[in-house]
């Protein structure tokens, strides 16, 4: 039986093999496992890669919106808006500082945070706002930086699944005070395991994470203040040096599988919205369909894997229950949980699976 899965990392693997493997090989033989010259290799590839100045290192997607929340300063009881439909990272973020987490809802079409709320909700106790650029892309960040200028807030995008996306020609970091990045496998650019970047243009914030992230040090003994061992692994950014070489030409590639979806399946399938002005880069191609369950176990029996990002809005989630959320208070977030499905769209995809996945889907609304 054909098997697709929703990502395979071993074909991704396989196409770059050979560079991978020298790249891991160069770190062992060098034994420089911790800091150095790879992760500085790689901090200033990203940092040009983003167009931003600076680019920061961490152990994981996780840690990098926590070195964001704690480089702006954010004190107990000020309250972060966010949205409810991400992965719960975002929020632990926000309670590792004590903050205040402050829910809007999204955009139907786009499940991107629904800007006019996020107006609304903004109170003398707000401070920040973290912008979940959700599957890869970006929602008007020009009129989210107005109204965080307007207020006096500072932004920060979690940028965890937007590696190369795009509003109107800019990426993560330069509408946002600070932009957040992870490496999980999955991602689109992914190391060997955990892995995360912080990306800004300003100085300030960023010479405070760079302390942050390794125990506040400016030379091995000395350090400036408390901080946190968030290094990133020197084998992780050589890993990542060679992946962030291809990230364009996978980019590409998802955008073009993602447009054979668009052009071929079945209109029972509401397909993602890109908006004008925005470069979605397809970290999951998400459809959309009131039948999602029967359609996920049709398609499992067919060989295909999907996924649902993500099936229970963290409004809802057993972790904020003392938070005093009830069904309906998300209406938007709660009935997207419902009906969305991500399909494969790896870039290593082929024209004969893709074509398999449209036929399938094809099937079983037939």
């Amino acid at each position: 039986m054909t098997s697709i899965p929703l990502v395979d990392l071993k074909a991704n693997y396989r196409s770059i093999k050979d560079e991978v493997d020298k790249a891991i090989q160069d770190v062992i033989e060098d034994s420089a496992f911790i800091m150095g010259p790879y992760l500085k290799s790689f901090e200033e590839n990203f940092a040009r890669f983003c167009k931003v100045k600076h680019a920061i290192g961490c152990s994981s997607g996780t840690t990098a919106v926590h070195l964001a929340l704690l480089a702006i300063g954010i004190k107990p009881g000020d309250r972060v808006i966010t949205v409810p439909n991400t992965f719960i990272a975002t929020t632990e973020c926000i309670s590792y500082v004590n903050g205040s987490i402050k829910f809007v809802d999204v955009n139907e079409d786009t499940a991107l945070v629904d800007i006019d709320q996020m107006k609304k909700a903004v109170t003398p106790r707000t401070k920040a706002i973290v912008v979940v650029h959700l599957y890869g892309q970006m929602p008007d960040m020009q009129h989210i930086r107005e109204i965080a200028d307007d207020h006096d807030l500072f932004l920060i995008e979690d940028a965890a699944q937007a590696h190369a996306a795009e509003w109107y020609g800019h990426q993560p970091g330069f509408y946002g005070d600070v932009a957040s990045y992870s490496f999980f496998p999955a991602k689109n650019l992914g190391c060997f395991g955990d892995g995360g970047a912080v990306v800004t243009n300003n100085d300030e914030l960023a010479e405070k994470m760079r302390l942050l992230v390794n125990h506040g040090r400016v030379s091995k003994y000395e350090h400036l203040m408390e901080g946190y061992n968030y290094r990133l692994d020197a084998l992780q950014a050589a890993i990542l040096n060679v992946k962030l070489r291809y990230l364009h030409k996978w980019t590409e590639l998802r955008r073009r599988h993602a447009a054979f979806y668009n052009n071929n399946l079945p209109d029972e399938t509401k397909p993602p919205v890109e908006v004008k002005g925005a470069k979605h880069v397809y970290y999951m191609y998400v459809i959309r369909t009131t039948k999602r369950d029967k359609l996920m176990n049709y398609l499992k029996e067919r060989g295909i894997s999907t996924g649902i990002h993500y099936p229970v809005p963290l409004h809802l989630q057993p972790a904020y229950k003392n938070f005093g959320f009830k069904k309906g208070d998300f209406p938007v977030s709660e009935k997207l949980a419902d009906e969305i499905l991500s399909i494969p769209v790896y870039p290593e995809l082929t024209e004969e699976q893709l074509n398999y996945i449209v036929d399938t889907i094809k099937q079983f609304f037939n």
